[in-house]
């Protein structure tokens, strides 16, 4: 665990520098902002830790004291062992401790009302550094509390899954509506990743086979449509330079390849049958709904709103007369081909076989949810 922190830490530097150093005009303000808001969730973290380290298993032999190992302190924490710990200023210190680690993750995810640093670092941060931080470091906050949280305080996981569901439907809700109302094109993707990452949270809290299934495979979907969402938003900058979704228009007739390739990853972040994230969220619904059946239909809403701020995006970038200003526009190169269409072709290949991603995961999957039984 401790190693783990440290690597957590870590991870934070080179994506300030890389934001502050080559990001664009208001980078300094996106790059202190990501530092910190994740190094705010980073201290509870470590304060948890330390409490949970404390209160853990001791070590047999002659040295004593405590340890960090994650598989033992797991054991502890199904045996109730940190249930029975001393109060914490009155309060249970399991549940104490489930809550610092759950907002060092959820600053992460980022789940709402930790999230307003991710649009202005995205805005920020250059293409290359964009596709990082949408494809690696959003997927560690859930990973962290499947791995921390659900494994080694499942009692208080249980009492917090309400809780979990509905930050999870704010999630997905509120920033489907935030992406309606976007100008520019990076800022409204930097926003549906808020809310596709609503889907783990709610998925996760359902404590089913299907649900958490469903979590940890739109962590892989995800990481495939965002980042090529993201690269696709560099293309038309390089030749543009600007963003501005008002600004284009009737682009399909001038790059034909482009707007295909922007259309297969917005049909992919909008969950059409067919490519991945369809079966990503689908799953999340069907393990969720049995759970928490209002909050799975207020979720499932969000879809209709989704396939509006992407249609509608469509429709003024490439639909229409073009506009006069791009009538020398240049389609994608092959250095642009060579990013984008391995990602176009594994959102269609794990669209029609999720089951190379479920035989893999369903065997942790059961493994954690008989910790929380």
């Amino acid at each position: 665990m401790f190693l783990f922190y440290v690597f957590w830490e870590v991870m934070l530097l080179p994506m300030y520098f890389l934001i502050g150093i080559w990001g664009g005009a208001r980078k300094e303000y996106a790059a202190i902002k990501f530092f910190l808001y994740t190094l705010a969730g980073s201290v509870l973290m470590l304060l948890a830790i330390i409490g949970l380290y404390y209160n853990g298993p001791a070590v047999a032999g002659p040295g004593g004291g405590h340890t960090f190992n994650l598989l033992k302190m797991a054991e502890w924490g199904r045996a109730g062992g940190y249930d029975s710990a001393p109060l914490v200023m009155g309060l249970n210190f399991a549940r104490v401790a489930w809550v610092g680690l759950f907002i060092g993750f959820a600053v992460k995810i980022p789940m709402f009302p930790f999230h307003t640093w991710l649009p202005d670092a995205h805005v920020e941060a250059p293409t290359p550094i964009s596709v990082i931080l949408a494809g690696v470091l959003l997927k560690m906050g859930i990973y962290g509390i499947l791995r921390m949280n659900f494994a080694i305080l499942p009692g208080a996981t249980r009492w917090a899954s309400t809780a979990m569901a509905v930050f999870g439907t704010i999630n997905i809700v509120y920033a489907a509506f935030v992406c309606l109302a976007q100008k520019d094109l990076k800022r409204m993707i930097a926003y549906s990743s808020v809310s596709h990452m609503g889907f783990c949270l709610l998925g996760m809290a359902s404590f089913t086979q299907q649900g958490i299934d469903g979590a940890v495979l739109n962590l892989w979907t995800h990481g495939l449509i965002s980042p090529m969402l993201f690269l696709i938003v560099g293309v038309i900058y390089d030749r543009a330079h600007h963003r501005n979704i008002e600004g284009f228009g009737g682009l399909a007739q001038q790059v034909p390849e482009y707007a295909g390739l922007l259309g297969l990853a917005f049909f992919a972040s909008l969950g059409l049958p067919g490519l991945c994230g369809f079966v990503s969220e689908f799953t999340v619904f069907l393990g969720s709904l049995p759970v928490f059946l209002t909050l799975t239909i207020i979720s499932a809403t969000s879809v209709i709103i989704t396939a509006a701020y992407y249609l509608w995006a469509i429709q003024r970038m490439m639909l229409g007369k073009l506009n006069p200003a791009y009538q020398t526009l240049a389609d994608v190169n092959w250095r642009e081909r060579f990013t984008l269409y391995p990602l176009g072709v594994l959102i269609i290949i794990f669209g029609f076989y999720p089951s190379a991603i479920f035989t893999l995961i369903e065997g942790s999957v059961r493994n954690l949810l008989a910790g929380l039984a």
